[in-house]
């Protein structure tokens, strides 16, 4: 449900840590990498290392993918899911559980194409790729670029993540901190045993 844009987002205690820890990070390779974990058709796990793309207006996890793949197939169907994003430099891990929704161009019109903008000419290509998962094309087409102007491909999808429960594992203090949130009990701060 879209927030209305005059009214301010309340965030969630956890944001602001998760925040703080992208911040140590740095412009580290890998610090807006995150590994997804679904479950198959078939109820085998999966796991996928994706790029973090930013927060909806309702406080959702954003996260781009290829239609033509296995995961926007596997998350229409079983939309449980739990991320692991850890943070090197910061020695924090926080584990993100919500439900996921996968949207299209025609779902999300402007939000689509606002993240194809943001993508850059490098970023864009890997959607011009053949398609994902297939035997090895040679001859292509892999393009290293793709330029600025050009449109969304149909296959462009948005993975929008509604965070459920938060878990943040400090590896700093002795003993490490482990932290936990729950959206259900209004995102009271618990301390758990690491």
């Amino acid at each position: 449900m879209p927030v209305d844009p005059g009214t301010p987002l309340e965030l969630p205690p956890w944001r602001p840590l998760l925040r703080g820890a992208r911040q140590r990070e740095g412009r580290a390779p890998g610090a807006g990498w995150l590994q997804l974990a679904s479950v198959a058709a078939d109820g085998t796990p999966r796991v996928r290392t994706l790029v973090f793309r930013g927060w909806s207006a309702d406080g959702a996890l954003e996260l781009l993918s290829d239609a033509r793949s296995e995961k926007p197939v596997e998350l229409s169907g079983q939309g449980q899911v739990e991320l692991c994003w850890l943070f090197r430099k910061a020695r924090e891990q926080f584990r993100l559980r919500g439900i996921a929704q996968v949207l299209g161009e025609s779902d999300a019109p402007e939000t689509m194409l606002d993240h194809w903008q943001r993508l850059t000419p490098g970023g864009r290509s890997v959607w011009a790729w053949p398609h994902p998962g297939q035997p090895f094309e040679p001859g292509g087409p892999w393009p290293q670029e793709v330029a600025d102007g050009a449109s969304p491909p149909p296959h462009l999808v948005l993975i929008r993540i509604k965070i459920l429960r938060v878990e943040q594992l400090d590896l700093k203090p002795h003993p490490h901190r482990r932290l936990c949130w729950d959206r259900g009990d209004g995102w009271v701060e618990r301390r758990l045993n690491p």
